[in-house]
């Protein structure tokens, strides 16, 4: 497959795996990418999913058209794409392994060598030139493991950007909801907590001019690469992305589910922009994650539970915490039938959180939904629509 006349896709679609990382759900399969540069020199960039390794070579195979690579660079070793690399060096023996010192370290942990033979380390700032082609070296520490690189290649103006840009879904498949869906859920999900890094990243790939993005997981991106370089900012500075509020809740017996959805139902009605709610025990948690940090306001409705929050909910907010949740307005719906803690409890795990504000107006609900109730979401719906 083109990306241009020399710069060829030879990776592959995983079209069985459920739980990518053992943990993200995957409608639509992932795709291990990887890609080759023919020139005077030809480099391999990163090898795939050690499930895929007959595929990748016969690929390689294919592409090469008897001829022999130069030399692999290996971007990122976690194993989805690193897993292959000792399987290059016993097809193609003569070539060198391209990557950052860190990168050869963590080789030698896999599989027991660092090819000492075949390195070549690179930095911020080195170069390799294929013939027409110049590889200029960029490290991105943390983005989203320490021993990351990425590959701008100055002469089509195309980055390889390791695990940045990626999103779940295989090479080719035409996301119906777009890029933006699965790649926010791919990010918050994998390297939400490292906004840090990522704006260090965009920082130094500011001066580029780039005209194509190859990720190490999903499309290669084409056109409008302002756009996907903005939302990358937005990201990782944690900034809003849109205006709405999220509603994310846990029920037991539907009297917290009927309050979160009156509130929704209220929120329309007074104008808010965007409303989304999710039931944290039945809808995909990364896909919850993904809209708390999409949205400025959310709402956590849960009931006391053992003395403190329905498991769902507790689960839901380390979520949060774990990937740096910050600079937004937060309300809050508790249920209890005799000593509503929840609130109390939802409060206390967001200390030490960045830039949290509660919402004045909170809902306690003794059992069930009563006028009263009706009356604190009315307040909490007038203070989220502000």
């Amino acid at each position: 497959m083109q990306i241009s006349e020399s710069i060829k896709y030879v990776g592959v679609d995983d079209t069985k795996l459920d739980l990518f990382e053992g943990q993200f759900i995957l409608p639509a399969g992932m795709a291990y990418n990887s890609y080759l540069i023919m020139d005077e020199k030809i480099a391999v960039m990163d090898s795939v999913d050690g499930h895929f390794g007959d595929e990748w070579i016969s690929n390689l195979k294919a592409a090469l058209d008897g001829k022999k690579p130069d030399y692999l660079v290996v971007q990122h070793m976690e194993m989805d794409h690193s897993a292959n690399i000792k399987r290059f060096t016993e097809e193609f023996p003569e070539a060198k392994i391209v990557a950052s010192k860190m990168a050869f370290i963590i080789m030698k942990n896999l599989f027991e060598t660092d090819f000492p033979d075949k390195q070549i380390v690179v930095t911020d700032g080195s170069k390799l030139e294929l013939g027409k082609h110049v590889l200029n070296f960029v490290t991105a520490p943390n983005v989203h493991w320490p021993e990351v690189i990425m590959t701008y290649e100055s002469t089509e103006k195309v980055l390889f950007s390791a695990d940045a840009f990626g999103k779940f879904g295989t090479f080719e498949y035409d996301d119906p909801e777009g890029w933006e869906c699965e790649a926010r859920r791919y990010y918050f999900g994998i390297v939400g907590k490292f906004g840090e890094s990522v704006q260090a990243l965009l920082k130094k790939i500011a001066s580029f001019e780039i005209s194509t993005i190859c990720p190490l997981h999903g499309p290669v991106l084409n056109e409008n690469i302002s756009h996907y370089i903005n939302l990358y900012d937005i990201w990782s500075s944690y900034r809003v992305e849109t205006d709405g509020v999220f509603i994310a809740y846990t029920s037991v017996y539907g009297n917290t589910k009927k309050a979160a959805e009156k509130l929704a139902e209220l929120l329309k009605a007074k104008g808010c922009p965007k409303v989304s709610i999710a039931d944290l025990a039945r809808e995909d948690m990364a896909e919850c994650v993904e809209d708390a940090f999409r949205y400025g306001k959310i709402v956590l409705a849960t009931t006391t539970y053992n003395g403190d929050i329905f498991p769902f909910m507790k689960d839901f907010i380390h979520h949060l915490k774990d990937k740096n949740y910050q600079n937004r307005k937060i309300g809050l719906i508790e249920n209890g039938s005799w000593g509503p803690q929840a609130a109390k409890v939802m409060t206390s795990m967001f200390e030490g959180s960045k830039d949290i504000t509660f919402c004045e107006n909170k809902v306690t609900i003794k059992t069930a939904v009563k006028a009263d109730t009706l009356a604190q979401l009315e307040k909490l719906a007038d203070e989220l629509a502000k």
